[in-house]
């Protein structure tokens, strides 16, 4: 027979009383550990914590991401491919050059030679923005025309290198700068700032916009996103032009081209916006800043960038922005349509999706009440 002190203690432990969190019982600490953990957590994404941590998280990683895509695209610039144009010789005869050959050595990369039957044309793809440089090939010496205003680093690239390959192989070597920067921009870099301006102030002011105006209607809001945009763009070409005197631009193509740039990044912003909410930040900054920024060619030509960079620059606003600023002031009659058709694109589709998805936007107010005064 059974000790009944025993059952009695037996009972006291508990055991087999179904009870959870009651020793004894196989598993009940363990699931009661885990509610408590879950409980826990579910109160931690409710407090004013978890965002802040989330955010934590997002600018460090941010911060990392930014420095390693300029770096990247800029810290060593190095040359794949520079369209080189050649007059007189055809391009087969003058790539066995020992000239062509030292310059390719030196370079680490490709002259793409085209050629062309008079220097005239040439001339006229340099204005074109085909090639960056002039290769004549004179008897026993090489004359080199590079475009400074075609792209500052390629130009100081091809002017550093040319002498040190014709020293080398003992072949004279001419070099001469036949589309110079303007002196208030000797290093090419002023149109690159003006256009980090326009895109950064531009979702910049569509983010406060959100913050300070958030009763806007959608027709509203974009209503204002074109006034800032007009205003702004004024004030950064007469800044840079009026008040500085570092540039010198035709003032009325730079001011469009200025604020539509602005314009087409705020919408961006509010884009995104509608779509992600609270978070629209996050693809904006990776889209306008991280990527759009380091390929524009403004800071570093486009020969010179990494070669996926080089290819999807001129695709974005910021490298299009630059494109057709750099254009209208150093090639003011050969001027594109395309940068200015990429950032009307844009424009136009992030309108788009903002009008489409305007219901879940935030702010706005309601129009639909009657005022019975």
């Amino acid at each position: 027979m059974g000790d009944p002190r025993g059952e009695e203690k037996g009972e006291g432990k508990g055991e087999g009383n179904g009870r959870p969190g009651v020793p004894g019982v196989p598993g009940a600490p363990a699931a009661a550990r885990q509610r408590a953990r879950t409980s826990r957590l579910r109160a931690f994404r409710r407090s004013p914590f978890f965002p802040a941590t989330v955010l934590l998280l997002i600018v460090a990683a941010a911060a990392g991401l930014f420095a390693g895509s300029y770096t990247y695209a800029m810290a060593n610039p190095t040359p794949h491919n520079i369209p080189t144009a050649v007059t007189g010789v055809p391009a087969p005869e003058i790539k066995r050059a020992e000239f062509v050959q030292g310059m390719e050595k030196a370079l680490g990369a490709e002259l793409r030679l085209r050629h062309f039957a008079t220097y005239d044309a040439a001339r006229n793809a340099v204005d074109d923005q085909q090639v960056y440089a002039i290769l004549q090939d004179r008897r026993h010496t090489a004359e080199l025309d590079v475009s400074g205003a075609s792209g500052a680093t390629v130009a100081q690239l091809l002017t550093e290198t040319a002498p040190q390959v014709g020293k080398a192989i003992g072949v004279p070597v001419t070099v001469r700068d036949i589309n110079p920067l303007q002196k208030g921009d000797p290093r090419g870099l002023a149109l690159f700032y003006i256009t980090l301006a326009a895109v950064i102030v531009g979702f910049v002011g569509a983010i406060q916009l959100g913050v300070h105006a958030s009763a806007l209607n959608p027709a509203e809001r974009i209503a204002f996103t074109v006034g800032y945009s007009l205003l702004g763009g004024f004030t950064i070409a007469a800044v840079v032009d009026w008040g500085l005197g570092a540039l010198r631009l035709p003032f009325a193509e730079s001011w469009l081209i200025l604020a539509l740039t602005m314009f087409t990044s705020g919408m961006v912003f509010t884009m995104f916006s509608a779509l992600f909410g609270r978070w629209a930040m996050l693809p904006t900054w990776g889209l306008m800043v991280l990527l759009g920024n380091p390929s524009s060619g403004g800071a570093v030509s486009w020969p010179l960038l990494p070669s996926l960079l080089g290819e999807i620059g001129r695709w974005l606003p910021p490298g299009a922005s630059v494109n057709a600023q750099h254009t209208a002031v150093y090639f003011r009659h050969d001027q594109h349509v395309f940068s200015f058709a990429v950032l009307a694109a844009w424009a136009a589709v992030s309108c788009a999706v903002f009008w489409t998805w305007r219901h879940r936007h935030p702010g706005g107010r309601d129009t639909s009440a009657v005022d019975p005064g």
